[in-house]
C-alpha cells in the first residue's frame, strides 16, 4: 500500500471525510500501475518483466553464469528450487510456483528465440507437456546472458532497495543488445497487453548499427535490414512486405503465418507430406486434435444429430487423408507424417484442406506495447523502440566509461603517491617510526593526499622493492592511455558511437544465427466444400422451417409442413447459389444453399443455422446466385442496389447492410436482375427459361398514404458495402414507404381495403406513366381503393 493511501486511511480514522469513489479509483488505479510497471509488461531497456530480471540477477550473484576470460567456462547448474528460493527471499516475495514458471519459460528453446537459462531435466515440451518439479530439474544462466550481465557492476544501472530493505536490485540490466526484440514479450496487464514477437540477431544488430551511424535512415531501408520476425519453431510468414511494415510503423498488427513441410517420395509412386516446421503457438498434439475433430466430429451441444456442415467436412477430409501420425523425436523436434487416401490424390489438394481446416496455417499478433524509457507504458513502433534502445545503450556505455575513468583517477593518483615516496624510502620508514601522527607527518613531507598517505601507510614492505618502481611506471603508463581513450570516450560523441558499433557487431559475431522463418508472400487458403452445380428449390415455411428439393418445378401441393405451419415461399436456384434472410434490424444473414437440409422432411429451422440477436425477427427471404441484383429499402423512404454477394457473410451473425433510422422498418427485397450480367444467358439443364428475369429499366415506389413514383432505375446507387441509400419517395407526414420494386413490364400492389379486406391491383408499365417522375419526388396519388402494403414485381 503506498503513503498516499495510509495518509487516506489515517485520514478517515481521525474522523476526516473521505470520498468511496475517489479512494476506490486511487487504490484500483495503484493496483492497475503495479500490474502494468511490475509484472506484466517487459522493459524497453533490457526485454524483460522484473520477475525475470531478478530471476537472472540473483542466478547471476549465486555464480550460476559462464566465467573465465572469455566466458567459456560454465558454471555448475544448481536445483531450480535454491534458485527460486533465493528469488523469493531476496527480491520476489511472490509465489513460488509464479517464479518457477518464469524460469522454466527462459529455458525453453520452443518458447525463447535466445534461451536465457540452460536448463537440465524436464522443462516441457511444445505439445504443452508441463515441466518437472522444481526439486528434480536443475538450472545455470546460458552464455547468451552475459550480454544482460556483464556489465552489472560497472556502475551501469540505478539500484534500488528491495522488497524489505535488505538488499539491492537492479533497475535494469545493462543489456548489450535489444533484448525486447532478440525474445520477444507476451503478457496481460489491466487495460493493456503486449505481444512482442522473437527476431533475429543478426538484423537486429545491423539494424541497431545502421540507425547509430545513420539516424536518419528511412523505414524502407530499416525494414530491409529487419524484414520481419524470427520465431524459434521457424515456419513461414505468408503476409505481405506491407502487411508486415504497417505493424512495425503502428506497433499493431496481425501476420499470417504457415508451417513448412515436405514430400517424400515412396515406392510404387505412393508419397507422404511430411510437417518439419509448426507456426508460433502450435503443437504437433494440437494438429492431431484438430484432424481427430474433423474425422470423427461429435454431435453439438443441444442438436441431435451433426449438421451438414460437419458431415461435408468430414466427408471431404477422408476423400484425400488416410492416416496421420506423429514422428517427432530428438533428432527431429517436429515431424507430422500425413497419408494420403492414394498416390493419385494432387498434392496440393492435401495441402489445402490440412492448411484450410487445421492450425498448420493460423496468424499471430504483433503488440508492441512496453515500458519506455520514461517509465510509461506505450505502444511503440519498431523504429522507437530500436532508438530508445540506443539511447539506453549511449547511457549505458557513458555511465560505464566514467566509472572506469574514476576508478583509472584514482589509481592513477595512488601510484603517483607510490612513485613519489618510492626514491624517499628511508625518509618515509624514518617519519613513520619518529612520528605520533604519520599520516599527518607524510602528508606535510611529501605534499600528498589523505588518500595517497594511508596508501602508503598500508602498503606491504614487498612493494618496496627496487623491482616496483618499473611496474608502477609501466602502469602508470597504462593507465594513462587508457584514461585518454576513456576522456575521448566521454568528450566525443563520433568516438562514443563508433565503440558502440564495434561492440554490437562483436556480440553478433559471437551470438548470431541464421534466420529460421521464411518469408514469403503466399494466398491465404480458403476453407472450400465442393459443391455440385445442380438445378434446385429452396422452401420455407412461414414459421422459418427450410428445406431443399432436387430440380425445379416443384408442385406446392405435394409439400406437407408441421401442424399449424404452411408455405412461405419457394425459390428455384442452384446448389451453388445463397440463402438471404433479412432481419428487422437491417442484418442480413446468409447460408450456402447446400448447406440447407434435402430430403422429404420438414426441414430445419433457418435460425439454428445462423446467430440472431435478441429481440431480431427474420422478414424476408431470398436465394439466388450471387451475382444478382436486388434492390433494398425502408421504411423512411430511402434505398439502394446491392449485389447478392454483397450481402454475403462467413460469420453466422451476419453483417449489419440496411441502415433504418428510429421506428423504420425493412421493406421487402425486389430483384433487379436474376442472374449475373452476361452469365447464365440461356437456362441450365433443368432450369426454366420464365425463372430468369430481364434486367429491371424502371422502379416503383408506393407509400402507405396511397401515393406512387415511378423512375429509371438507372438513378439509383449501387451500394457494396450496404448503408441507407438515397432517397426515393418523398413521403408526407405520418407517412411510410409500404414498397418498392425494380420492374421492366408489370407490378403489383398488395394492400388492405375497407373492413380489413386484402386487396391487390397489378398495373403494367403503360398505367403508369403519369407516375413517372424524378427520384426523390412527392410522386402522385393513385386511386387504388385500398391502403397499399407492398410492391412486388410481376414479371
Amino acid at each position: 500500500m503506498s503513503d498516499q493511501t495510509s495518509l487516506d486511511l489515517a485520514q478517515q480514522a481521525a474522523g476526516d471525510a473521505l470520498d468511496l469513489g475517489q479512494y476506490a479509483q486511487r487504490a484500483y488505479l495503484e493496483y492497475a500501475l503495479s500490474v502494468v510497471k511490475g509484472r506484466a509488461l517487459p522493459d524497453v531497456t533490457d526485454g524483460l518483466k522484473p520477475v525475470q530480471r531478478r530471476i537472472l540477477y540473483a542466478m547471476d550473484r549465486m555464480g550460476l553464469s559462464y566465467s573465465g576470460p572469455n566466458h567459456n567456462t560454465a558454471a555448475k547448474p544448481v536445483k531450480s528450487a535454491r534458485v527460486v528460493g533465493d528469488v523469493l527471499g531476496r527480491f520476489h516475495p511472490h509465489g513460488d510456483q509464479s517464479a518457477y514458471d518464469a524460469l522454466v519459460r527462459m529455458a525453453q528453446d520452443f518458447n525463447q528465440r535466445y534461451p536465457l537459462v540452460d536448463g537440465q531435466g524436464n522443462f516441457g515440451s511444445r505439445d504443452g507437456d508441463g515441466a518437472a518439479a522444481m526439486r528434480y530439474t536443475e538450472a545455470r544462466l546460458s552464455k547468451i546472458t552475459g550480454l544482460l550481465l556483464d556489465e552489472i557492476d560497472m556502475g551501469t544501472v540505478d539500484f534500488v532497495p528491495n522488497y524489505d530493505g535488505s538488499t539491492q536490485e537492479p533497475q535494469q540490466l545493462p543489456a548489450r543488445l535489444p533484448f525486447a526484440l532478440l525474445n520477444g514479450a507476451s503478457g496481460i496487464a489491466v487495460g493493456l497487453a503486449t505481444e512482442i514477437p522473437s527476431h533475429n540477431l543478426r538484423e537486429v544488430a545491423d539494424a541497431c548499427v545502421a540507425l547509430i551511424k545513420r539516424p536518419q535512415l528511412s523505414d524502407e531501408e530499416l525494414f530491409q535490414i529487419i524484414p520481419g520476425p524470427d520465431y524459434p519453431g521457424g515456419g513461414q510468414i505468408i503476409s505481405s512486405a506491407s502487411d508486415i511494415q504497417d505493424a512495425y510503423r503502428t506497433g499493431r498488427g496481425s501476420l499470417k503465418l504457415r508451417a513448412r513441410w515436405k514430400i517424400e517420395e515412396l515406392a510404387r509412386g505412393q508419397w507422404q507430406m511430411v510437417v518439419t516446421e509448426l507456426p508460433p503457438g502450435v503443437s504437433a498434439q494440437k494438429v492431431l486434435e484438430e484432424i481427430e475433430d474433423i474425422t470423427n466430429p461429435k454431435v453439438k451441444t443441444g442438436k441431435k444429430a451433426l449438421s451438414q456442415e460437419q458431415t461435408q467436412l468430414k466427408a471431404s477430409m477422408l476423400a484425400v487423408l488416410d492416416g496421420v501420425r506423429d514422428e517427432s523425436s530428438k533428432d527431429a523436434p517436429v515431424r507430422l507424417v500425413f497419408e494420403p487416401k492414394t498416390g493419385k490424390v494432387p498434392q496440393q489438394e492435401l495441402i489445402t484442406a490440412l492448411l484450410a481446416h487445421t492450425s498448420l496455417e493460423s496468424s499471430s499478433s504483433i503488440n508492441l506495447t512496453m515500458i519506455g524509457l520514461d517509465g510509461r507504458p506505450v505502444q511503440k513502433s519498431l523504429r522507437l523502440m530500436l532508438e530508445e534502445w540506443i539511447a539506453f545503450r549511449q547511457t549505458t556505455v557513458t555511465r560505464r566509461s566514467q566509472h572506469r575513468l574514476a576508478k583509472v583517477l584514482d589509481r592513477i593518483h595512488i601510484l603517483e603517491g607510490r612513485q613519489a615516496v618510492l626514491l624517499n624510502i628511508d625518509k618515509v620508514i624514518a617519519i613513520i617510526r619518529a612520528s605520533d601522527e604519520p599520516r599527518q607527518a607524510l602528508i606535510d613531507a611529501f605534499a600528498l593526499s589523505e588518500r595517497q598517505a594511508d596508501d602508503i601507510l598500508e602498503i606491504r614492505l614487498r612493494q618496496l622493492a627496487r623491482l616496483e618502481a618499473i611496474k608502477i611506471e609501466q602502469e602508470l603508463k597504462e593507465l594513462r592511455t587508457e584514461q585518454g581513450k576513456l576522456e575521448d570516450i566521454l568528450g566525443s560523441e563520433s568516438t562514443m558511437r563508433r565503440l558502440i558499433c564495434k561492440e554490437i557487431e562483436a556480440d553478433a559475431k559471437q551470438f548470431a544465427d541464421a534466420r529460421r522463418t521464411l518469408i514469403q508472400e503466399e494466398k491465404k487458403v480458403v476453407a472450400e466444400v465442393k459443391v455440385v452445380d445442380e438445378p434446385t428449390t429452396v422452401i420455407i415455411s412461414d414459421k422459418g422451417w427450410v428445406r431443399t428439393r432436387q430440380g425445379h418445378g416443384v408442385d406446392a401441393g405435394t409439400l406437407s409442413f408441421k401442424a399449424g405451419d404452411s408455405l412461405h415461399g419457394t425459390f428455384e436456384c442452384r446448389t451453388v447459389d445463397q440463402l438471404l434472410a433479412f432481419g428487422s434490424n437491417g442484418r442480413i444473414y446468409s447460408v450456402p444453399v447446400a448447406q440447407l437440409p434435402g430430403g422429404r422432411g420438414d426441414g430445419q429451422p433457418v435460425t439454428t443455422l445462423i446467430e440472431l440477436e435478441a429481440g431480431t425477427q427474420i422478414l424476408y427471404y431470398f436465394a439466388g446466385a450471387e451475382g444478382t441484383a436486388l434492390l433494398l429499402s425502408g421504411s423512411g423512404g430511402y434505398g439502394f442496389v446491392a449485389m447478392v454477394g454483397d450481402m454475403v457473410s462467413r460469420q453466422k451473425a451476419g453483417k449489419a447492410f440496411v441502415t433504418l433510422a428510429d421506428g423504420e422498418t425493412l421493406c421487402a427485397p425486389s430483384t433487379a436482375y436474376g442472374v449475373p450480367m452476361g452469365a447464365r444467358a440461356e437456362p441450365q439443364e433443368g432450369e426454366q427459361g420464365a425463372g430468369l428475369l430481364l434486367p429491371a429499366t424502371h422502379v416503383i415506389c408506393a407509400s402507405t398514404g396511397g401515393r406512387i413514383l415511378t423512375f429509371e432505375i438507372a438513378s439509383l446507387k449501387h451500394m457494396a458495402k450496404g448503408g441507407r441509400g438515397l432517397m426515393l419517395l418523398d413521403l408526407e407526414d405520418k407517412d411510410t414507404l409500404a414498397g418498392a420494386a425494380a420492374y421492366t413490364r408489370s407490378i403489383r400492389i398488395d394492400g388492405v381495403g375497407r373492413g380489413g379486406k386484402e386487396r391487390s391491383e397489378t398495373l403494367e408499365i403503360r398505367s403508369l406513366n403519369n407516375a413517372r417522375g424524378t427520384r426523390g419526388r412527392k410522386g402522385k396519388s393513385a386511386d387504388l381503393g385500398f391502403k397499399p402494403q407492398s410492391v412486388t414485381r410481376v414479371e
